[in-house]
């Protein structure tokens, strides 16, 4: 991918606007694409217009009254809402040729993802995942370093207690547990690390604990645990991969997620003046989402 010097993006920074105005979007999308300087946060729109005022102020951006005014006064659009909500307005964007930067997962179930994905498709319009970890040079590292290895098999696991309390503990995610939330994340890395996903199942209840089982192109089997709702003394995310040699862990406990923003921005803004595809694109987010639908307990 060609990368811009600095100078060219304080000439041209790319405008984006920001849907949403809740606790992710403040702590993280708003502050991320102010800081540029390959980005300018140029509006907020929210359904709740105070909200929306309290996270454009402090960087300056124009609080739109709607969503049409917010597409009118930006490039990109990035997304910080609930999936049924992006799952619903994303398209529109795509329509208008507006770049996206989405969240995970794309809807609330596989089809909205689907309708998603044929709009970004049809309009020709670039879209990235905000995947966060695969951000970090850590994740980057050892994904080089796992595509190098023969993996016979694979432990994972991505656990936190987030969902016990607090502003996280949102409506869509206590609905549909860890396997949504959390799901697209391990199984992106896992699918990244040791080759396609080519089965998967589950068993547990999404919202309390779910085990994943993924058996992979190469003849490798991973095992996945996921679980918002158990008391953690912090987040943890670990990948441990077997072979024929030592095994390779992936350990999130020294990572500093602010590490990811600056990677995740600029990778955003060069593919969108590029023109150039991302991995992490809307078809990698209905392939997981496609995973995650046949991992869903019946």
């Amino acid at each position: 991918m060609t990368s811009s010097t600095p100078a060219s993006w304080a000439h041209r920074p790319v405008e984006v606007g920001l849907v949403g105005a809740g606790p992710w979007a403040r702590a993280m999308h708003a502050r991320m694409l102010a800081a540029g300087p390959e980005t300018r946060l140029a509006a907020v729109w929210a359904r709740r217009p105070e909200a929306a005022q309290q996270t454009a102020a402090p960087y300056g951006a124009h609080v739109a009254v709607d969503f049409e005014d917010l597409l009118d006064r930006c490039e990109a659009v990035a997304f910080a809402v609930p999936p049924a909500v992006q799952a619903e307005l994303a398209p529109l964007a795509a329509k208008q040729g507006k770049a996206l930067l989405l969240e995970k997962p794309l809807g609330p179930d596989l089809a909205s993802a689907g309708r998603l994905a044929d709009a970004v498709a049809e309009a020709g319009v670039i879209s990235q995942l905000v995947l966060t970890k695969r951000y970090h040079p850590t994740t980057r590292a050892f994904l080089e370093t796992a595509r190098t290895l023969d993996v016979t098999g694979a432990r994972s696991c991505y656990l936190h207690g987030a969902f016990l309390s607090g502003e996280f503990a949102t409506g869509w995610r206590l609905e549909h547990g860890a396997l949504l939330d959390l799901g697209p994340h391990l199984l992106d890395l896992l699918d990244a690390a040791i080759g396609p996903i080519t089965h998967i199942r589950g068993t547990g209840d999404p919202r309390r604990w779910i085990e994943l089982t993924c058996e992979h192109a190469n003849g490798a089997v991973s095992q996945a645990s996921l679980s918002g709702a158990v008391e953690v003394p912090r987040a943890v995310t670990r990948i441990e991969l077997f072979g024929s040699g030592t095994p390779t862990v992936y350990d999130t406990a020294g990572i500093d997620h602010e590490e990811c923003w600056p990677i995740l921005r600029r990778d955003f803004a060069t593919a969108l003046r590029t023109r150039t595809p991302t991995e992490l694109d809307a078809a990698r987010g209905l392939y997981l989402q496609t995973l995650i639908e046949q991992a869903t307990p019946r």
